[in-house]
C-alpha cells in the first residue's frame, strides 16, 4: 500500500481498518476508541473469515494503556485471545507510526500483560522499512509455559500421536509452543499433526507448534499450526521458540535466519535467552466496516 496519507484517513474513520501482513501473515489492526461494535467470538470469527469477512489470521486492538506508550489485545480468528505475537507487535508499531499516532520510532506496547518493546527502522522515503521487536525472556519451566511435565525443564518430551511416537521440547517466550525437531520439514502433515499438538491434553491452554529442520548454525526452515488459527505461513513467536529451543540444545549460534513459506525472519538470542526479532510488514488493504 503506497499511499499512506489515504490509508491514514480511511483507517482512522469510526469503523476503519488497516490490514497488513508479516510474511504473509495478516492482522487487521481496530482503534478500540473508534468502533460502535462488540469484539464479540462471533463478530472476530465472522470478520475473519476469508469469504464471509475481510479475512485475516487475527485482529489487533489498539487500547490504552498505563505502562506502555500503547496498549494491545490480540485476538485469533476463532475469537480466542492470544498473549503475545512478533509478527503481530511489528504490524501494530507500524500501524501506530504510519496511521499517525506516534512519531517515535522507538515504542513500548503493553500486550498480555507483559511491556515489549519495538524499535522502527525507516527508508530514504521516511516509510517503515523493518521493524525490531524485543520479544523477551524464554522459560523451559513447564508449569510457565505450561505442558503436563515432571521434568525441571520441558526438554525432549515424548507425545503418542495416533498410535506413533513423537519428542518435542516446549518453550514460553510470552506464548506457549512445542517444537518438533525433524529432519526433513516436507516429510511432515503439518495440518494433521499440528491439530493434533495443539488440542492434545498435556497442553492445558491448547499449545501452538513447530516442526523444525536444522540447516546450519545460523539458519533454520519451519512449518507453522498456530494454536487458535490453524496453519500459518510465518509467525514471529514460533521463529523465536523455535530459536530459543535449538539454543538450548546447542544446535545454532546466536543469530538465526528462520525460513517459512512466507520469507524469513531474523532471530538473535542471548545467553540468558533474550529474544529479538528483526523483519518487514506490508501494508496490503484499508476500508470501514459496515
Amino acid at each position: 500500500m503506497k499511499n499512506t496519507n489515504a490509508a491514514r484517513r480511511i483507517a482512522r474513520q469510526k469503523n476503519g481498518w488497516l490490514k497488513s501482513h508479516g510474511l504473509g501473515n495478516d492482522y487487521i489492526v481496530f482503534n478500540a476508541e473508534n468502533i460502535d461494535f462488540e469484539l464479540s467470538r462471533e463478530n472476530i470469527v465472522r470478520i475473519c473469515d476469508e469469504h464471509f469477512g475481510i479475512g485475516s489470521d487475527g485482529i489487533l486492538l489498539l487500547t490504552e494503556s498505563k505502562r506502555a506508550d500503547f496498549g494491545l489485545t490480540i485476538y485469533n480468528p476463532d475469537g480466542s485471545t492470544a498473549e503475545k505475537s512478533g509478527n503481530g507487535l511489528r504490524i501494530f508499531a507500524d500501524y501506530l507510526y504510519s496511521m499517525g499516532y506516534t512519531d517515535k520510532t522507538k515504542l513500548s506496547i503493553e500486550v498480555g500483560g507483559q511491556v515489549v518493546w519495538c524499535s522502527l527502522e525507516l527508508g530514504t522515503d521516511a516509510d517503515v522499512e523493518n521493524i525490531t521487536v524485543d520479544i523477551g525472556k524464554a522459560t523451559f519451566v513447564p508449569a510457565q509455559i505450561p505442558v503436563i511435565s515432571d521434568k525441571q525443564e520441558a526438554l525432549d518430551i515424548k507425545i503418542v500421536l495416533d498410535e506413533e511416537d513423537w519428542v518435542f521440547s516446549a518453550v514460553s517466550v510470552g506464548n506457549p509452543h512445542a517444537v518438533f525437531i525433524v529432519d526433513d520439514v516436507n516429510d511432515i502433515d503439518v495440518i494433521e499433526t499440528g491439530s493434533m499438538v495443539e488440542c492434545h491434553e498435556i497442553f492445558p491452554n491448547r499449545i501452538n507448534v513447530q516442526f523444525v529442520q536444522v540447516l546450519d548454525r545460523n539458519n533454520a526452515v519451519i512449518e507453522i499450526f498456530e494454536r487458535g488459527a490453524g496453519y500459518t505461513l510465518a509467525s514471529g513467536s514460533s521463529s523465536c521458540g523455535v530459536v530459543a529451543v535449538l539454543y538450548k540444545k546447542g544446535l545454532v549460534d546466536e543469530k538465526v535466519s528462520v525460513h517459512m513459506p512466507g520469507g524469513t525472519l531474523e532471530v538473535e538470542i542471548d545467553k540468558d535467552y533474550n529474544l529479538r526479532l528483526s523483519g518487514p510488514v506490508e501494508r496490503t488493504a484499508c476500508g470501514v466496516l459496515l
